[in-house]
């Protein structure tokens, strides 16, 4: 059988269901591009101790996305990975643990995200020594930065690259780094480093807790990013997983449209979400696109998309097809 490209592959076997929905998806996305729109990635999920980095890093290295959003789970285990990718342990059986076994996971500070376990000292632990030094200097100096320039910092100060165990090509936040790309972290606090800063804050190592930009401040930047981009680009959000990190983007339009009484606020210029969550039963974020037009956030002829499957699955396709058109 002659080789296919994964394009070729998705193009003629991706027909029904599901794989419609996902080639109808990656079409949309490479023609939003291609008539000079932006993108933006919402990150949930535990996207980045899956891994994504490897695909989602030489999609932003060209030029395929130009903003993210992410919540601060995922900020923090692309680096990680990134100084403990040979500490972690494979959890194959992880369906069949029992709490035993999972208290014996604990005993050994290993915490379990699904079948992968990320080990507290050799990951956590050490980015914590390095960021809290850029912390208390920042708080000494009474400067304030937002998280995600707080990482860029450590990255910066090549304090972290003796322990780097994969290749920084495959670390997403790495590549927005070195992008300057345009990033906001909603929910920080609900993160490890977020209830690490909480605690340096609390024992008086920190003494102003806004050192840390907040979400508010995030939404702020936001707002005059979609303002600035939308003069001359249709801004599109592709969201992987829900939460806060699909939920806060989403909300700039209807917030400069109806609380800022703004005119003209072009709504997103392209959608879709890839999610297993049920799309009924109050859950927000499976609420069906269509649902979000009542918002002010998309418009009836907005290109949408659901596709209802895994995203460890589906996201490395669709970025594979995109990279290949």
């Amino acid at each position: 059988m002659k080789s296919q490209t994964i394009k070729q592959f998705i193009d003629h076997h991706f027909r029904h269901f599901n794989a419609a929905s996902l080639k109808e998806a990656a079409q949309g996305y490479v023609r939003h591009i291609e008539s000079g729109g932006k993108m933006m990635i919402a990150l949930g999920g535990a996207m980045s101790t899956a891994e994504l980095g490897i695909s989602l890093a030489e999609m932003i290295r060209q030029d395929k996305v130009h903003a993210i959003s992410c919540t601060g789970a995922n900020l923090e285990e692309d680096i990680f990975n990134l100084v403990a990718h040979n500490d972690y342990q494979m959890i194959p059986h992880y369906r069949e643990l029992s709490a035993d076994e999972e208290v014996a996971l604990y005993e050994k500070h290993l915490n379990r995200v699904t079948d992968t376990c990320i080990p507290e000292e050799e990951a956590m632990r050490r980015i914590e020594r390095v960021i809290l030094e850029e912390w208390i200097e920042a708080d000494k100096k009474k400067q304030r930065f937002f998280p995600h320039e707080f990482v860029w910092k450590i990255l910066k100060s090549g304090k972290l690259k003796p322990f780097y165990q994969i290749d920084p090509k495959d670390s997403w936040v790495v590549a927005a780094m070195e992008k300057n790309l345009f990033i906001v972290v909603p929910g920080w606090e609900d993160s490890t480093l977020g209830n690490m800063y909480a605690a340096h804050c609390l024992q008086g190592h920190i003494k102003d807790p806004m050192t840390i930009k907040s979400g508010i401040e995030y939404m702020m930047e936001l707002a005059q990013y979609y303002l600035q981009t939308t003069k001359n680009h249709s801004l599109g959000l592709f969201q992987i997983g829900g939460g806060i990190s699909g939920d806060f983007p989403i909300c700039v339009v209807p917030m400069l449209h109806q609380d800022m009484q703004l005119q003209n606020i072009p709504l997103w210029g392209y959608f879709c979400q890839i999610s297993d969550a049920t799309t009924s039963y109050g859950s927000y974020s499976g609420a069906s696109p269509n649902e979000k037009i009542s918002w002010g956030k998309l418009g009836k002829d907005t290109p949408k998309f659901v596709i209802e499957s895994d995203a460890t699955i589906v996201a490395p396709l669709l970025f594979s097809y995109v990279l290949e058109s």
